[in-house]
Order: C-alpha cells, then structure tokens, then sequence
C-alpha cells in the first residue's frame, strides 16, 4: 500500500494553469510521516480518465484526485469514477441538503428566496451526485462536499478547498498510519565525479544493506556550485547510517573530493 496522486485538467497540460498539488500534498503527506509514491496528471477525456481510474482502483494503493467534480461539461471525474467501478451515479442525500442551504444562503446574501427548481440551482445539484456508496468529504470553504470511494478521495481542484479536505481525509480516515515507518535520508556532494564511476560503490551499498535506498543526482553546475553528484541513502534510521557511514568511507579511500549537501 503507498500514496498516489492523480490531478485531473486540460488546463494543467496546456499549461493555462500550474499545478501546485504535488508540492503541497507531498508536504500534507511529509509531516504526518508518510511519503508520496506516486503522481499522474490527466486531462479531461472521459475514456483516459476512465481507464486511468480503473488502473488506480485495482490496486492497494490511497488515493486523492485533484479537479473535474464540478457539475460544468468539461468536470467529468464523478462519472469517470462511477464508470470504472461499474457503479450508478445517484444523488447523496446529504450532499444534497449541503447544495441546498448553500443555494439558501446565496439567495438570502441577495435580499431573496431561493427557488430550488430554478434551472442554475438544478445544475448544481449534480455536484452531489457520486458513484453510489460514496462518503462524502466536508469543504470547508462552502461545503460542496468531495467524496471518497474504495480508499479514493476525490476533491476539488481550487487549492484554497482542495487542501483542507486531503488534511481532514488523512486526519480522519490515516492517523494510524502516521510516523508508523521510520525513515531517514541522508546524503553528500561528490564533485567531478561520473556517475558510472560510482555505481559499483552504489550496486554495493544496496546489496550490502537490504532495504537502503540508494540515489543519485548529478548537476552540471547551473545551481552555482562546480558540477557534482548528489549521493544518498534512505530507508530505516540504523540501516541509513551504517550505510552512510560506509559509503563516506568508501568515497575517502578512494580520495574523492566531497563536501555536505
């Protein structure tokens, strides 16, 4: 089991907009002690947002879905996700009653009445339709809620409501699952080094401590500093340092010009 993220929208992949729920969901998941394993971005074609929701919901894996929730033509990830668990779209009753009082307090800001059989009040009564049994997850901005479906958590793509509804879901449904793994990453600067020249010390690193982690990640100099290595090692707390520690080791036998990150 580990943590994905899918961020749906044409308008990420045009570049219109930037996304910034990878940084941050990355950040929500980091102080709870968990770690992102893996992101996808994709647009609003109904069949690729489909079958991209299949993939996702055969496996173990939780979930959170950024945009598409809304009730406009180009918001199809409610349908899309019913479609790929072959389940109907119905009405939420509480999700319902949300979209109502919000449509009453509108009209009241206003100085009126709602009227619920309006046209623009019916369209937005489709935000409250998800595949069924779906729970709902409260917004806290205006209470159009998201929802959650086999370990899935859906929510909409403005960031300002977006955020609030993944820390409550990992708050609510994952507090067990916080600081449950130590893990430590730790790692040096090799300068002028090629990388081939020092995938044996790594090839070793990893066969020599089962469950260490071992990267690299060269730079040619464009972050100021002369062109180097990124060498590290992340996995268990001990494990991390007893492989650190040989690989320091290793690279000063071998007088390898090193220096902190």
């Amino acid at each position: 089991m580990g943590f994905g993220l899918i961020v749906v929208g044409d308008e990420i992949l045009s570049g219109r907009r930037q996304d910034k729920h990878f940084s941050k969901v990355v950040e929500l998941l980091g102080a709870r002690g968990l770690q992102l394993d893996w992101a996808e971005f994709v647009g609003d074609d109904p069949p690729r947002l489909t079958a991209t929701l299949q993939r996702s919901f055969a496996g173990k894996d939780i979930v959170f879905s950024c945009g598409g929730i809304g009730a406009t033509p180009d918001d199809h990830t409610r349908q899309c996700a019913a479609a790929a668990l072959g389940l109907p779209l119905v009405l939420h009753p509480e999700g319902r009653r949300n979209i109502e009082e919000r449509i009453r307090e509108t009209a009241r800001e206003a100085g009126g009445e709602p009227d619920f059989a309006a046209p623009d009040n019916l369209q937005r009564l489709k935000m409250a339709e998800f595949p069924q049994g779906a729970e709902l997850i409260p917004n806290p901005y205006n209470r159009i809620a998201g929802f959650t479906v086999a370990d899935h958590h859906f929510v909409p793509g403005f960031p300002v409501m977006a955020w609030p509804m993944i820390a409550w879901v990992l708050e609510t449904r994952y507090a067990h699952l916080f600081h449950a793994s130590a893990f430590e990453e730790r790692s040096l600067l090799v300068f002028e080094a090629a990388e081939a020249a020092l995938t044996p010390l790594m090839e070793a690193l990893q066969r020599d401590y089962p469950g260490v982690r071992v990267f690299s990640l060269p730079s040619v100099g464009d972050d100021g500093k002369r062109r180097h290595i990124e060498l590290g090692v992340k996995g268990e707390p001990a494990r991390v340092a007893a492989a650190f520690a040989a690989m320091r080791s290793e690279l000063e036998r071998r007088g390898a010009d090193i220096g902190p990150v």
